[in-house]
């Protein structure tokens, strides 16, 4: 039960909050477009409150089947090459990911940026064929293989 929500807009003058106001910030499917990661999470971590959550998600590079289209010299999905068209990976829609991670890099990432990891999970992503969705969520028992990494993390 959350008493109160407020959505806020991360620009290049930061979020319009107070610093240490927010107990918990959803930052969800946003990191990977980032030219700046780095500031966006010193920006997160200036308005959560001290033991602050943060619930962040962002697609897996390492997930199972980019791994398998690696190994047949395939682009992975989620990752570009140009932002006019898709080029070498499965798909039609250029989603704009900049930044890509995998399940080690988004905890060093994080705990970099003055956050404690309490939890890395995966979880299946949405546009996965439906007769693969089973293989898909059996992925997501380990993180590191699954579509989608999700992160609570809290300020330290």
């Amino acid at each position: 039960r959350l008493p109160r929500v407020v959505r806020g807009q991360l620009s290049d003058g930061g979020l319009p909050f107070v610093s240490g106001s927010a107990d918990a910030v959803l930052f969800s499917e946003v990191v990977e477009h980032l030219v700046d990661p780095d500031g966006a999470l010193d920006e997160l971590r200036r308005v959560l409150r001290p033991g602050g959550h943060l619930m962040l998600s962002t697609p897996n590079l390492a997930a199972w089947y980019n791994r398998a289209l690696l190994v047949g010299g395939v682009q992975p999905v989620f990752s570009e090459v140009s932002l006019r068209r898709v080029h070498g990976r499965p798909g039609s829609q250029v989603v704009g990911h900049l930044r890509l991670f995998t399940a080690r890099a988004l905890r060093e990432f994080v705990t970099a940026s003055g956050f404690e990891v309490v939890r890395l999970e995966g979880a299946p992503f949405h546009g996965v064929p439906r007769a693969l969705r089973p293989l898909d969520r059996l992925a997501c028992r380990l993180p590191s293989l699954s579509s989608i990494l999700l992160v609570h993390a809290r300020r330290r």
